[in-house]
């Protein structure tokens, strides 16, 4: 569900046009609902609500300061994966104890920054990360909470760059070596492993998979107990799927259809650790028309917006919907089905003012003629949108509105080219 929809062929964003959103604070814009941010939240809490979860807003998703501080306000806790996820976390409102610290890569000042904020977890991915984490901890007279990060070895399930519990990834710590590494640290005066961690990648548009990870879990809680390690925390990480095409994604319940059942066997506390699907499809991302060209037999529309300003389509070849947000009478708004035979549209490539073949939002799509100054949408662009940004080409970045019913503010200006040459003239 989501609050983005056309009233008289015009896009709403909750009570707000979006066209009045494009003229006050300019485009490219990304633009958030409220209301589908805290629905999509409240989906989750309400689904595994029996298990009472730690639900933990996976911030690399979007780091918006003011979408966190909304994240916390209603519950969540933080997924954090850096030194620098773990500052925005805590400056949201975010606490240790409802904080979980992950990565494949966390150096010795990351983990005293994460043990001296007592975070709830750290999700361990190697046998040197172990060990370090055990060495820093004892260092600071602390106990390291760890929870084990296991590749489950499962078959493919999402595009093999966001696919992470298969085997040969850099994640986690194989199936069929995480019992020893953990018979090594039985009496570890600096660690203590109190959890299991399972992140099956993402966007994952079944349910089956969390069953057959939870089950090779079961087994490996069973045998780390009898290692004598406390096992109380089942992490399964996040990853659900949302709507990028049309309406493929399960709901929550789907989800915890198939993971209550686990995490009760288990008797653990269920740790989530859910992004995309909370504000997946709560963003849109505007760009407005500058040009439209022919070349070589394909058409193309040049918008302001670009690969830096959403880098998904060129790095994970993903599939956003886009359409106008005024489009003309005899159209749809916007269709079901891309793929199939749309009056009044043709196959045409948006792109961006790049200097890369590789800057496009879409190839080959069914889209009605545009002209210069129109503005587009670029749907369900609120999850690894503004996060993965750049000021490649010394662009600027966009700026970020948050709507709330019929009002809206700026909870990121866009950058100025005095922002571009600040960290650089400020040297000493």
């Amino acid at each position: 569900m989501d609050h983005f929809r056309y009233v008289n062929r015009e896009l709403f964003c909750e009570e707000v046009p979006v066209r009045e959103l494009a003229e006050k604070y300019g485009t490219p814009l990304y633009v958030y609902s409220q209301a589908t941010l805290l629905h999509h939240l409240s989906e989750i809490q309400t689904a595994f609500a029996s298990a009472k979860p730690v639900v933990c807003f996976s911030i690399k998703t979007n780091f918006n300061h003011h979408i966190s501080k909304l994240m916390a306000q209603h519950g969540s806790g933080f997924d954090v994966t850096s030194g620098g996820e773990l500052y925005r976390a805590l400056a949201a409102g975010g606490t240790g104890d409802k904080i979980v610290f992950a990565g494949v890569g966390k150096t010795d000042e990351e983990m005293k920054y994460g043990l001296g904020n007592n975070v709830l977890l750290f999700n361990v991915e190697s046998e040197q990360e172990l060990h370090a984490l055990g060495a820093v901890a004892q260092s600071m007279g602390k106990v390291a909470p760890v929870a084990l990060r296991v590749n489950p070895d499962l078959p493919p399930k999402t595009h093999v760059k966001t696919d992470t519990s298969v085997k040969g990834v850099k994640f986690g710590l194989d199936i069929e070596t995480i019992l020893d590494v953990a018979q090594g640290v039985v009496g570890h005066p600096g660690l203590s492993i109190v959890g299991l961690h399972m992140h099956l990648g993402s966007p994952i548009l079944s349910n089956e998979p969390y069953k057959a990870g939870g089950e090779k879990g079961l087994k490996l809680i069973a045998e780390l107990r009898k290692q004598g390690h406390p096992i109380k925390f089942l992490n399964m990480g996040g990853g659900f799927g949302i709507h990028y095409r049309k309406q493929e994604a399960l709901p929550a319940k789907a989800f915890a259809d198939v993971i209550l059942p686990i995490v009760k066997e288990a008797n653990c506390q269920l740790v989530l650790e859910p992004g995309r699907f909370i504000v997946g499809n709560a963003g849109i991302l505007l760009g407005r028309v500058i040009f439209t060209k022919e070349s070589g037999g394909k058409h193309y529309i040049i918008q302001d917006a670009a690969m830096n300003d959403l880098i998904r389509p060129t790095l994970y070849d993903s599939f956003h919907r886009i359409w106008p947000t005024h489009p003309a009478a005899d159209l749809p708004a916007p269709p079901e089905d891309y793929e199939a035979e749309i009056p009044q549209t043709f196959k045409q490539n948006v792109v961006g003012p790049v200097c890369e073949s590789g800057d496009f939002l879409a190839k080959d799509r069914n889209l009605p003629k545009v002209q210069r100054g129109d503005l587009l949408a670029v749907f369900s662009a609120g999850a690894y949108g503004m996060a993965m940004s750049s000021n490649y080409n010394s662009r600027l970045r966009a700026a970020e509105v948050l709507v709330t019913g019929g009002k809206h503010r700026l909870i990121r200006r866009r950058e100025t080219y005095q922002d571009l040459l600040a960290p650089e003239l400020d040297c000493k």
